[in-house]
C-alpha cells in the first residue's frame, strides 16, 4: 500500500496501519508497520507499507485500508476532517487465471492546480501481466466508525460515499469555473463554457479544465483491469486512487511539453525519443517519465542483477528543457495494446509561487518480426509448407492463411496480423516452435491447377497477446488438373420420373494418380443442404465416366445438390493413405413463377448455388405457350451469382388469356474462368403457371326490393350469383382445367387470407345462396389436371348491401298473432336498431336497443343496457319515435328515422 502525505495538514499517516484483507479477517488493529518513507518535494511523502495474506479458497476479494485522518476544509465533501479515508483493491483468485499481478500506479498524485489554468494528473498505470486498463471517476468514500466500525461488520469494511460530495467543477462548490484554451484538448474544449472534470477512459488522464475557486478537492479514480479468456472479457481487479487537488492562486503559467507521436515498432528494434519543454514565465523545468517501463528486471533477480527496461534523462533544465527517452524492445514486450509512458514538465518558480505542470502520454505499440522463409512446395493435391524457426519462442502459435491468387498489401507496424481486406482465409495453426504445415483443405484436396498463396504470421499468448507482422508471400501452382462438377441440368421435369444430368471434369495429373482411383456421386435435396444429408448415388472406378443421369427424381416440386468425391492413393507404399478430394458442391436451377396482380405479366425468379462463374454470361429465358409443343426463347437476362429475375410482360392493354398453361424454364450460362471452363449451361426444371380464370358477380337490384309490399320474409332470403371465364379463342387449349374452388370473405378485403374455401364445381357458375345478407367478397381458382396445378386467385369481386328502411304507420297489439309488434316493413340486413317512443305529450314511453328489428308490443317500458322494469300496456292513440339504424353493410352506415305511429287494439 502506497500513501501520500503532507504532515502539514493535520493529515498524516502513523507509523502503523490496519489492513481488512475482504475475507472476513484483518491485520489487527495498527498491525501493518510502515516500510519507508520518502520526502518528495513540497511538504509531500510517499509512505510504504508491505504485507503478507494467504486466501483459503478462489474467490473476489476487496483488500482495503480505512484511515482517519482525512484533511479538514474540502470543499466537494460535508465535514471532511470528521470522515475517514478509504480506498481498496479489488483481486481475483482464479487457477483458470493463474498467477495475476494487480495494476501499478507509477505517478504519485503530488501535484497542483491554478484557477482558471487547466490541471492534469495521469496515475500512468501499468500492468505486468498486460492486461487491459480502464480508467473511470468516482465519488470518495469513508466507513462509517473508521477502523472500529470496520471491524464491527464483521471486518468488512461497508464504504459510502462522503455526504454532499460534488465533482471538483460542479457550480456548488467551483462557481463560476470555465473553459480555457487547451490545445492538447481531445475534445478541444469549448473556450468559456461551462467547467470540465474528465478522465480518457483508456490513457487515463484526468484533465480539470478549469478551476475557478482556491481550496482543497477530492476525487476517486477507480483503474479497472479487463482480462482476455477464453470465455470473452472479464473483470479481474479493481485500483482506487482517492487524491487531494490542491488549488492555488499563483501567477505563475504552466508549462508546455512536446513529445514524439504515439509510434508502433517491432520487436528488437530500439526506441529513442526526443522531449522538449517550454515555459511562458521562463523558469526551469523538471523532466521526469513514469510507466511500466521503468521497472526493474527481471523481477525474480536479486537486485543487484536487475536492469531497467527503459531509461530516461534529462539533457537540460533550463528554458527550453530537454529529455531523453531510451528502450531497446525485446520479443518479451509484444503485446496487443501500446505501453504508456507519461512525461511530465514542471516549472521551478520563483519563491512563493505554485509549480505547475504540463503532461503527456506517449504510446508505443510492439508487434512481433515477421516469420521468415516462407517455402512452398506441391504434391498431388496438398501443399507443403516450410519456415524457419521463428526467433520469438514467447509466441504460442504460427497461423497459416492461404487466398487465390496473389495479393500485394503493404506491411503496417501499427496493424499486424493480414488484415481481411487482403482476402487471405486461415487454413490451419501450428505450435510457434513448429517450421511445417501441410494444407490439403481439411482432407478435402487441393485443385490442381490452381494458384494458391500463402502468408504466416505469429499470435502471442494471452493476456498481452499481439501479433506479428505477416511474412513474405509464396505462391504456387499445383500440378495437373482438378475434379470439379460442371454441369447440374434438369433433363426431364416430373413428379417421379424427373431426371436430372450431372457432368464433371477428369482429373489429371503428371505420371498419373496412384490406384485404386474412383469418384463417388453423392446427391441431397434443396439448394444449401447439410453436409449431413448426402447420400450415395453412385460410385465409379473408370475415370473417364464424368456424366451420369439422375433418373426417378421429383425435380417438380424439389432442387437437388450433387457432391462428387476423387478417391486415389497418396503414395505408392502400403503406408500411404487414401486421399479423398471433393470440389465445391453444385446445385440445379430452381424455378418459380407468379402472375402479375394485374394478370399482364408473370414474374419469374429463380434460385442456385453453384462453385461456377454464372455473372459473366448472360441467362436465357424460354416459354412455351398455351396448346404450342416446343418452347421458344423470350429473352435474356444478365447472369446473376445465385439467383435471377424476369417479368414476362405483355403489351399495354394485353392481358395473359385466362385458364391455360404458359410453362417456362431458364437456362444459365457459367464458366470456371481460372481454368478456362465453359461454357456450362444448366437447365431448371419446367414451371407452368395456370392463369386465373376472370370473376363477375351479379349485382343485387336494390330498388326492386325496396319496392315489395314486405322484405324480408325468411331469415336468409339473399343469394349471390357468381361467374367466371376463361379463354375460349383457341379450342381445346383450357380442357387441363378440371374443376373451380370458390372461396368467400364476409368483410371487404384484398387479402386472400381472409377467405374461406365454400365450395368447389366443375360449372364456370355458382349461386351462393340461403344469406343473410349480400354484402360479401370472392374470387375463384382454377385447378388443372396436368401436373395438379393451380392457378393463382382471380381477381376479387365483392358487393355491399342495400341500404333500405320502411316502418309502418299502425300496428295492433291485441293479441290475436297478427301485426302485434311494431317492426320494418322494408328492411335491409340492419347491424343494431336503437328505437324510442313518445306520446303526444312527449314523454318517453319505450326504448331498447336489444333488437334489430325493433318489435315493440306496445308496452310501457325502458329497456337500455340491461335495464328492464315492470311493463303496462301504453293506451290505444298516437305515439311518435325515432330509430337510429346501424346497417350490415361494409361500412356500417347509420342512419336515423322519425315518424310516428297509431296503435289500435
Amino acid at each position: 500500500m502506497v500513501l501520500y502525505t503532507d504532515p502539514t495538514s493535520g493529515a498524516d499517516t502513523d507509523d502503523t496501519e490496519t489492513i481488512f484483507f475482504g475475507d472476513g479477517t484483518f491485520s489487527g488493529v495498527n498491525a501493518i508497520v510502515r516500510s519507508s518513507r520518502t520526502f518528495l518535494g513540497n511538504n509531500i511523502y510517499r509512505n510504504v507499507y508491505y504485507f503478507e495474506h494467504t486466501y483459503n479458497a478462489p474467490k473476489s476479494y476487496v483488500v482495503s485500508f480505512v484511515g482517519e485522518l482525512r484533511q479538514g476544509g474540502i470543499a466537494n465533501m460535508s465535514n471532511s476532517k470528521d470522515l475517514s479515508f478509504y480506498i481498496g483493491t479489488r483481486i481475483t483468485i482464479d487457477p483458470v487465471l493463474g498467477v495475476n499481478h494487480s495494476p501499478v500506479l507509477n505517478a504519485p498524485p503530488i501535484d497542483f492546480a491554478t484557477p482558471n489554468q487547466v490541471f492534469l494528473h495521469n496515475p500512468a498505470a501499468s500492468d505486468e501481466d498486460g492486461d487491459s486498463l480502464a480508467y473511470r471517476l468516482a465519488p470518495s468514500q469513508y466507513v462509517v466508525g473508521d477502523v472500529a466500525g470496520a471491524v464491527s461488520t464483521g471486518n468488512i469494511p461497508r464504504p459510502v460515499v462522503v455526504p454532499n460530495y460534488a465533482y471538483p467543477n460542479a457550480q456548488s462548490v467551483s462557481p463560476n469555473g470555465k473553459q480555457v484554451a487547451f490545445p492538447a484538448g481531445n475534445p478541444p474544449p469549448t473556450i468559456g463554457g461551462p467547467a470540465t472534470f474528465t478522465i480518457d477512459a483508456i490513457t487515463g488522464q484526468l484533465v480539470w479544465n478549469s478551476p475557478s475557486v482556491a481550496g482543497l478537492y477530492n476525487v476517486v479514480i477507480i483503474v479497472e483491469e479487463w482480462r482476455r479468456t477464453a470465455g470473452g472479457r472479464r473483470l479481474i481487479g479493481e485500483v482506487i486512487r482517492d487524491m487531494q487537488i490542491i488549488v492555488n492562486p499563483t501567477k505563475n503559467q504552466r508549462p508546455i511539453l512536446e513529445i514524439p507521436r504515439d509510434i508502433c515498432v517491432v520487436a528488437g528494434d530500439s526506441v529513442r525519443g526526443a522531449i522538449r519543454a517550454t515555459d511562458p514565465d521562463g523558469n526551469p523545468i523538471d523532466l521526469t517519465a513514469f510507466g511500466g517501463l521503468f521497472s526493474r528486471i527481471p523481477i525474480a533477480a536479486p537486485e543487484e542483477k536487475k536492469t531497467f527496461r527503459a531509461q530516461f534523462e534529462q539533457t537540460r533544465r533550463n528554458n527550453p528543457a530537454t529529455g531523453r527517452f531510451r528502450w531497446l524492445t525485446t520479443c518479451a514486450d509484444v503485446a496487443r495494446l501500446p505501453y504508456q509512458v507519461l512525461f511530465r514538465a514542471v516549472d521551478v518558480p520563483a519563491d512563493g509561487e505554485t509549480p505547475l505542470i504540463d503532461e503527456r502520454v506517449w504510446r508505443i505499440t510492439v508487434v512481433g518480426p515477421p516469420p521468415q522463409n516462407l517455402k512452398a512446395t506441391g504434391q498431388s493435391s496438398a501443399i507443403n509448407l516450410t519456415w524457419n524457426l521463428y526467433e520469438c519462442q514467447n509466441a504460442s502459435r504460427i497461423l497459416i492463411f492461404r487466398r487465390e491468387g496473389s495479393a500485394d498489401f503493404q506491411l503496417d507496424t501499427c496493424n499486424p496480423g493480414i488484415p481481411a481486406s487482403a482476402g487471405y482465409v486461415q487454413v490451419g495453426s501450428v505450435a510457434a516452435n513448429q517450421t511445417s504445415f501441410v494444407d490439403n483443405d481439411n482432407g478435402k484436396g487441393l485443385a490442381r491447377g490452381k494458384t494458391y498463396c500463402y502468408r504466416i504470421y505469429a499470435e502471442f499468448p494471452l493476456p498481452a497477446g499481439g501479433k506479428s507482422l505477416a511474412s513474405e508471400e509464396t505462391c504456387l501452382v499445383l500440378n495437373g488438373r482438378p475434379i470439379l462438377l460442371t454441369n447440374v441440368t434438369v433433363e426431364k421435369t416430373d413428379k417421379a420420373a424427373g431426371a436430372i444430368k450431372v457432368i464433371w471434369t477428369k482429373p489429371t495429373i503428371t505420371g498419373g494418380f496412384v490406384p485404386p482411383v474412383g469418384y463417388n456421386l453423392y446427391r441431397a435435396e434443396g439448394l444449401s443442404p447439410a453436409s449431413n444429408t448426402f447420400g450415395l448415388v453412385k460410385s465409379f472406378t473408370n475415370l473417364n465416366d464424368t456424366v451420369y443421369v439422375d433418373n426417378n427424381l421429383n425435380t417438380t416440386d424439389k432442387a437437388f445438390t450433387y457432391r462428387i468425391e476423387f478417391t486415389h492413393k497418396s503414395g505408392t507404399t502400403a503406408q500411404d493413405s487414401i486421399v479423398h478430394e471433393r470440389p465445391a458442391a453444385a446445385s440445379s436451377v430452381r424455378l418459380e413463377a407468379a402472375a402479375t396482380t394485374a394478370n399482364d405479366g408473370i414474374v419469374l425468379n429463380w434460385n442456385f448455388n453453384v462453385p461456377w462463374d454464372n455473372t459473366a454470361r448472360p441467362t436465357r429465358i424460354f416459354r412455351r405457350d398455351p396448346c404450342a409443343n416446343n418452347y421458344v426463347q423470350i429473352a435474356t437476362v444478365p447472369g446473376g451469382a445465385s439467383s435471377g429475375t424476369y417479368t414476362d410482360l405483355l403489351a399495354a392493354g394485353q392481358v395473359f388469356k385466362s385458364g391455360l398453361l404458359y410453362c417456362y424454364y431458364v437456362e444459365t450460362d457459367g464458366e470456371y474462368k481460372e481454368f478456362r471452363i465453359g461454357p456450362l449451361l444448366n437447365k431448371s426444371q419446367e414451371k407452368c403457371l395456370l392463369t386465373p380464370p376472370v370473376l363477375t358477380l351479379l349485382d343485387i337490384n336494390c330498388d326492386s326490393l325496396a319496392a315489395l309490399p314486405f322484405f324480408p320474409n325468411g331469415s336468409k332470403p339473399y343469394s349471390n350469383r357468381l361467374s367466371w371465364t376463361v379463354d375460349t379463342s383457341t379450342p381445346g387449349c383450357n380442357t387441363n382445367i378440371s374443376y373451380y374452388r370458390i372461396y368467400y370473405s364476409p368483410t371487404q378485403s384484398t387479402n386472400p387470407a381472409d377467405f374461406r374455401l365454400i365450395d368447389s364445381t366443375q360449372a364456370t357458375s355458382y349461386v351462393h345462396a340461403n344469406l343473410e345478407t349480400s354484402a360479401a367478397c370472392y374470387y375463384v381458382v382454377a385447378v388443372a389436371r396436368e401436373l395438379s396445378l393451380v392457378s393463382a386467385p382471380s381477381n376479387i369481386a365483392c358487393h355491399d348491401a342495400c341500404l333500405f328502411f320502411l316502418l309502418p304507420n299502425i300496428f295492433t297489439p291485441n293479441g290475436d298473432g297478427k301485426n302485434d309488434t311494431f317492426r320494418p316493413k322494408l328492411a335491409s340486413p340492419i347491424r343494431r336498431t336503437r328505437f324510442t317512443a313518445f306520446n303526444r305529450w312527449g314523454v318517453k314511453v319505450y326504448e331498447s336497443d336489444q333488437n334489430p328489428l325493433i318489435e315493440w308490443n306496445g308496452t310501457n317500458k325502458t329497456v337500455k343496457e340491461g335495464n328492464n322494469n315492470p311493463s303496462s300496456r301504453v293506451v290505444d292513440g298516437l305515439y311518435f319515435y325515432q330509430a337510429e339504424v346501424e346497417f350490415a353493410d361494409f361500412a356500417g352506415t347509420k342512419k336515423t328515422y322519425k315518424g310516428w305511429v297509431q296503435i289500435t287494439r
